[in-house]
């Protein structure tokens, strides 16, 4: 039984990964490539999806990377996924903000019909970011809690430290720094004197102090 389901596992990961062959084929033959490329920074894999073998991580992956990196469904919060799919399907159905320079850049995408929409959404927003709670952390609006605090609240939610251990913190927060490093990179962003410099060893010290504990 355990083999049949990680046979079942790999196949699909296997297939998955295949799915987005083709997205990034019509990114690198489009006028409008090198700006779909860039929407999300790259490095989260379908692998790295939550219930991989889930019609939620199927149908997120076979419809979200047509225009963009794969999302990581912690990039929200629960509150904030309906909108952005909502926004996403317009997209797709070349209904979007920029009118027929939406509809060009959509030509050949898919959208998901209605009731694998709300599959999408449901699966998103069951692995949302689950967001830190002040009145339990309060250290958290502290100079202690401030770099984890302004690093974090640029692109979500603050994260509840319990949504992994001490131990594999740190490899979400370094993938984050990298995410902010591309982020800077597209835009061409410089450093500006005097804005804070937060460190990486103050914002994991911060973040091991409330984390969940590992079951070793």
């Amino acid at each position: 039984m355990r083999f049949s389901c990680l046979l079942l596992l790999f196949i699909a990961l296997t297939v998955r990964a295949d799915e987005m062959t083709a997205p990034r084929q019509r990114w690198a033959e489009s006028p409008h490539g090198p700006m779909l490329a860039r929407i999300l920074p790259p490095g989260f894999e379908p692998k790295m999806l939550p219930e991989p073998a889930s019609s939620g991580a199927s149908l997120t992956l076979r419809y979200c990377v047509q225009c963009h990196n794969l999302a990581n469904p912690a990039m929200h919060d629960r509150g904030r996924w309906p909108s952005v799919v909502e926004r996403m399907v317009l997209r797709m159905q070349g209904r979007g903000n920029l009118g027929r320079l939406m509809a060009e850049m959509m030509a050949g995408v898919v959208a998901p019909s209605p009731e694998e929409t709300k599959t999408i959404t449901a699966y998103l927003r069951r692995h949302a970011q689950r967001a830190l709670d002040p009145k339990k952390i309060p250290e958290v609006n502290t100079p202690a809690g401030e770099p984890f605090r302004l690093a974090c609240n640029q692109c979500h939610v603050l994260p509840d430290p319990q949504r992994h251990t001490a131990e594999e913190w740190p490899a979400v927060v370094a993938r984050m720094q990298r995410n902010m490093e591309w982020a800077n990179r597209v835009v061409g962003s410089q450093p500006i004197p005097g804005e804070p410099q937060l460190r990486v060893e103050d914002i994991n010290a911060f973040i091991a102090r409330y984390a969940r504990k590992s079951n070793r």
